[in-house]
Protein backbone atom coordinates (compact mmCIF):
# COMPACT_ATOMS: atom_id res chain seq x y z
CA UNK A 1 0.00 0.00 0.00
CA UNK A 2 1.37 3.41 -0.96
CA UNK A 3 0.89 6.28 1.49
CA UNK A 4 -0.45 9.49 0.04
CA UNK A 5 0.62 12.70 1.73
CA UNK A 6 -1.45 15.75 1.01
CA UNK A 7 0.17 19.14 0.88
CA UNK A 8 -1.16 21.55 3.47
CA UNK A 9 -1.02 25.24 3.43
CA UNK A 10 0.72 25.48 6.77
CA UNK A 11 3.55 23.18 5.68
CA UNK A 12 2.74 20.93 8.63
CA UNK A 13 3.34 17.27 7.98
CA UNK A 14 0.22 15.35 7.17
CA UNK A 15 -1.19 13.03 9.82
CA UNK A 16 -1.44 9.55 8.35
CA UNK A 17 -4.13 7.36 9.93
CA UNK A 18 -3.35 4.44 7.60
CA UNK A 19 -1.00 2.63 10.01
CA UNK A 20 -3.81 2.26 12.56
CA UNK A 21 -6.03 0.72 9.87
CA UNK A 22 -3.17 -1.55 8.74
CA UNK A 23 -2.55 -2.63 12.36
CA UNK A 24 -6.21 -3.61 12.77
CA UNK A 25 -6.15 -5.47 9.45
CA UNK A 26 -2.91 -7.28 10.41
CA UNK A 27 -4.41 -8.25 13.78
CA UNK A 28 -7.56 -9.68 12.14
CA UNK A 29 -5.40 -11.50 9.58
CA UNK A 30 -3.28 -13.03 12.34
CA UNK A 31 -6.38 -14.12 14.25
CA UNK A 32 -7.74 -15.72 11.07
CA UNK A 33 -4.47 -17.59 10.49
CA UNK A 34 -4.40 -18.88 14.06
CA UNK A 35 -8.07 -19.94 13.81
CA UNK A 36 -7.36 -21.85 10.57
CA UNK A 37 -4.30 -23.49 12.13
CA UNK A 38 -6.30 -24.59 15.18
CA UNK A 39 -9.14 -25.86 12.95
CA UNK A 40 -6.70 -27.91 10.84
CA UNK A 41 -5.14 -29.43 13.98
CA UNK A 42 -8.59 -30.31 15.39
CA UNK A 43 -9.63 -31.94 12.09
CA UNK A 44 -6.39 -33.94 11.94
CA UNK A 45 -6.85 -35.11 15.53
CA UNK A 46 -10.45 -36.16 14.80
CA UNK A 47 -9.34 -38.04 11.69
CA UNK A 48 -6.60 -39.78 13.68
CA UNK A 49 -8.99 -40.67 16.51
CA UNK A 50 -11.91 -41.91 14.43
CA UNK A 51 -10.86 -42.60 10.80
CA UNK A 52 -7.21 -43.58 10.22
CA UNK A 53 -4.12 -43.77 12.40
CA UNK A 54 -0.46 -44.58 11.84
CA UNK A 55 1.02 -47.38 13.99
CA UNK A 56 4.48 -48.93 14.18
CA UNK A 57 5.04 -52.71 14.22
CA UNK A 58 6.95 -53.83 17.31
CA UNK A 59 8.39 -57.32 17.19
CA UNK A 60 8.64 -59.97 14.50
CA UNK A 61 5.44 -62.01 15.01
CA UNK A 62 4.04 -60.89 11.63
CA UNK A 63 7.15 -61.63 9.54
CA UNK A 64 7.52 -62.15 6.64
CA UNK A 65 4.39 -60.07 5.95
CA UNK A 66 5.31 -57.14 8.22
CA UNK A 67 8.79 -56.53 9.60
CA UNK A 68 9.60 -54.93 12.95
CA UNK A 69 9.68 -51.15 12.59
CA UNK A 70 7.24 -50.98 9.68
CA UNK A 71 4.78 -48.08 9.86
CA UNK A 72 1.20 -48.97 8.97
CA UNK A 73 -2.00 -47.01 8.44
CA UNK A 74 -5.02 -48.54 10.13
CA UNK A 75 -8.63 -47.98 9.13
CA UNK A 76 -10.77 -47.38 12.22
CA UNK A 77 -14.10 -47.20 10.37
CA UNK A 78 -14.54 -50.53 8.53
CA UNK A 79 -15.45 -52.64 11.54
CA UNK A 80 -18.25 -50.26 12.49
CA UNK A 81 -20.02 -51.43 9.34
CA UNK A 82 -18.95 -55.08 9.16
CA UNK A 83 -17.32 -57.79 11.24
CA UNK A 84 -13.72 -58.80 10.55
CA UNK A 85 -13.17 -61.42 7.85
CA UNK A 86 -10.68 -64.26 7.81
CA UNK A 87 -7.40 -62.92 6.45
CA UNK A 88 -7.85 -59.34 7.74
CA UNK A 89 -4.71 -58.01 9.42
CA UNK A 90 -5.82 -56.02 12.44
CA UNK A 91 -4.49 -53.96 15.34
CA UNK A 92 -5.81 -54.60 18.84
CA UNK A 93 -4.58 -54.59 22.42
CA UNK A 94 -2.92 -57.63 23.94
CA UNK A 95 -5.47 -58.77 26.57
CA UNK A 96 -2.63 -59.60 28.98
CA UNK A 97 -0.50 -56.46 28.75
CA UNK A 98 -2.64 -53.82 27.04
CA UNK A 99 0.08 -53.10 24.46
CA UNK A 100 -0.84 -52.75 20.79
CA UNK A 101 -0.39 -55.87 18.68
CA UNK A 102 -0.76 -56.61 14.97
CA UNK A 103 -2.21 -60.01 14.07
CA UNK A 104 -4.15 -61.82 11.34
CA UNK A 105 -7.77 -62.95 11.78
CA UNK A 106 -7.77 -66.69 11.01
CA UNK A 107 -11.19 -67.65 12.40
CA UNK A 108 -14.48 -65.91 13.20
CA UNK A 109 -17.45 -66.71 15.42
CA UNK A 110 -18.52 -70.35 15.25
CA UNK A 111 -15.36 -71.56 13.49
CA UNK A 112 -13.41 -74.51 14.84
CA UNK A 113 -9.73 -73.60 14.71
CA UNK A 114 -6.62 -75.60 15.48
CA UNK A 115 -3.09 -76.33 14.37
CA UNK A 116 -2.17 -79.81 13.20
CA UNK A 117 1.53 -80.50 12.67
CA UNK A 118 2.10 -76.76 12.18
CA UNK A 119 -0.70 -76.27 9.63
CA UNK A 120 -3.83 -74.20 10.26
CA UNK A 121 -6.99 -76.32 10.55
CA UNK A 122 -10.26 -74.47 10.06
CA UNK A 123 -13.52 -76.37 10.48
CA UNK A 124 -11.68 -79.66 10.00
CA UNK A 125 -9.84 -78.65 6.80
CA UNK A 126 -6.21 -77.66 6.27
CA UNK A 127 -5.93 -74.05 5.08
CA UNK A 128 -3.16 -73.10 2.64
CA UNK A 129 -1.39 -69.95 3.85
CA UNK A 130 1.40 -68.82 1.54
CA UNK A 131 2.07 -65.72 3.70
CA UNK A 132 2.93 -67.75 6.84
CA UNK A 133 6.43 -68.53 8.09
CA UNK A 134 5.97 -72.10 9.32
CA UNK A 135 9.60 -72.99 9.97
CA UNK A 136 10.04 -74.77 13.30
CA UNK A 137 6.31 -75.62 13.45
CA UNK A 138 6.54 -79.29 12.48
CA UNK A 139 5.09 -81.44 15.25
CA UNK A 140 3.15 -78.51 16.78
CA UNK A 141 -0.50 -79.13 17.67
CA UNK A 142 -3.15 -76.85 19.14
CA UNK A 143 -6.90 -77.09 19.66
CA UNK A 144 -9.28 -77.32 18.11
CA UNK A 145 -11.15 -74.46 19.82
CA UNK A 146 -14.49 -73.00 18.77
CA UNK A 147 -14.55 -69.20 18.44
CA UNK A 148 -17.35 -67.72 20.57
CA UNK A 149 -19.90 -65.22 19.17
CA UNK A 150 -18.58 -61.66 18.90
CA UNK A 151 -14.95 -62.82 18.88
CA UNK A 152 -12.15 -63.57 16.40
CA UNK A 153 -9.15 -65.89 16.64
CA UNK A 154 -5.82 -64.19 15.87
CA UNK A 155 -2.48 -65.64 14.81
CA UNK A 156 0.81 -64.04 13.84
CA UNK A 157 2.24 -64.93 10.42
CA UNK A 158 5.50 -65.98 12.11
CA UNK A 159 3.72 -68.79 13.98
CA UNK A 160 6.77 -70.11 15.84
CA UNK A 161 7.52 -66.67 17.33
CA UNK A 162 4.05 -65.22 17.93
CA UNK A 163 2.10 -64.74 21.12
CA UNK A 164 -1.48 -64.72 19.89
CA UNK A 165 -4.90 -66.29 20.52
CA UNK A 166 -3.18 -69.58 21.29
CA UNK A 167 -1.93 -67.87 24.46
CA UNK A 168 -4.70 -65.39 25.31
CA UNK A 169 -7.77 -66.84 23.58
CA UNK A 170 -10.21 -65.35 21.10
CA UNK A 171 -10.46 -61.54 21.12
CA UNK A 172 -13.72 -59.58 21.29
CA UNK A 173 -14.48 -57.76 18.03
CA UNK A 174 -15.22 -54.53 19.90
CA UNK A 175 -11.63 -54.50 21.23
CA UNK A 176 -10.16 -54.20 17.71
CA UNK A 177 -8.67 -50.76 17.00
CA UNK A 178 -8.64 -51.11 13.23
CA UNK A 179 -7.80 -52.96 10.05
CA UNK A 180 -4.40 -52.50 8.42
CA UNK A 181 -4.87 -50.54 5.20
CA UNK A 182 -1.32 -50.20 4.00
CA UNK A 183 2.31 -50.06 4.96
CA UNK A 184 3.74 -46.57 4.52
CA UNK A 185 7.30 -47.28 5.66
CA UNK A 186 9.34 -49.03 4.57
CA UNK A 187 7.63 -49.16 1.23
CA UNK A 188 7.37 -52.48 -0.45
Amino acid sequence: MTDVVEARGDDAPAVDDAPAVDDAHDERSTIRRVAWFVAVIVVLLLIRSFVVEPVRVRGDSMEPTLNAGAVLVIDKVTFHGRDPHRGDVIVTHDPRTGSLIVKRVVATAGDSVGIDNGRLMLNGRIIAEDYVDNHDMGGFYFGPDVVPPGHVFLLGDNRADSIDSRAFGAVPIDSIDGRVLTRIWPLG
